[in-house]
């Protein structure tokens, strides 16, 4: 395991080298999940690529610190995650919130990326009212209250089988994620809007989605492609909203097909 104190917060992360003319891909994890989501992702990169994957704050191995926790937390948390270990050109890919971080993170340090690709995110997802009605919901209740609503929309109903040993375990993930690092990073989500900024960008950026996703569903994810110029758009049939989980495979070959066509560094 590997940490480093950033920001205030120690962060936990993970990085596998590669050949120096290799580029480097940065994995960004979701709301309630940390990064063990990319496992089957990596390993079908790692040699291939070089490789960052993290826990943002508040989530798994990684300090929430005091007080609230907002968008620029996150984004910040990677840029001195990159910083710390001169990571530059990177290709970012964020899944949900870890999206909207690679968002943020080309917009404010556009030096630090050489590409998106924005898995089952937005430039905005859900309601104030939505997320107030999460926070306070988790906050009186924990979050194993309102767990079988969110795993639905995470992944397909052949997915979500009882004597699914896998499901079972990103249960426990979910529901053991620390409530502070949640529900902080729910008021992050609620107060984000990165509409006017990602119509700015012009870095290459791929938007994948499960076609089964009730998170972030294809309607949204597509919204997001047709606002960032130049922006390329698929759909992952038979995938919800973590198709590195459910759909590693074509996740990962999509990733490296975007990767081939990008310019040279």
């Amino acid at each position: 395991m590997q940490f480093a104190r950033l920001n205030g917060v120690v962060i936990h992360h993970q990085v596998i080298g590669a050949a120096p003319d290799r580029p480097t891909i940065v994995f960004s994890n979701s709301l309630g999940t940390d990064y063990r989501i990319w496992r089957d992702v990596i390993v079908r990169l790692a040699g291939d690529f070089g490789i960052i994957a993290y826990d943002k704050r508040g989530h798994g191995l990684s300090e929430a610190g005091e007080g609230a926790i907002t968008m620029d937390d996150h984004v910040n948390d990677l840029a001195a995650l990159l910083d710390h270990f001169q990571a530059k050109d990177v290709i970012v890919c964020g899944l949900s919130v870890g999206g909207m971080i690679a968002q943020g993170l080309a917009a404010s340090r556009p030096e630090l990326v050489r590409a998106l690709i924005l898995c089952d995110t937005g430039h905005k997802i859900g309601t104030r009212e939505m997320w107030d009605a999460r926070i306070a919901a988790i906050t009186e209740q924990g979050i194993a209250a309102i767990s079988d609503a969110i795993l639905e929309r995470w992944f397909t109903k052949a997915y979500r089988s009882a004597d699914n040993a896998e499901f079972t375990g990103y249960r426990l993930m979910l529901e053991r994620t620390p409530v502070q690092g949640y529900v902080g990073t729910c008021a992050a989500i609620r107060d984000a809007d990165f509409t006017r900024s990602s119509a700015a960008l012009t870095v290459p950026v791929l938007c994948v989605v499960g076609s089964e996703d009730g998170s972030t569903p294809p309607q949204l994810v597509g919204e997001l492609a047709r606002l960032i110029p130049g922006a390329m758009y698929q759909e992952i049939p038979g995938a919800a909203h973590l198709p590195c989980i459910e759909k590693p495979v074509e996740l990962t070959e999509i990733i490296k097909a975007f990767v081939d066509r990008l310019p040279a560094a």
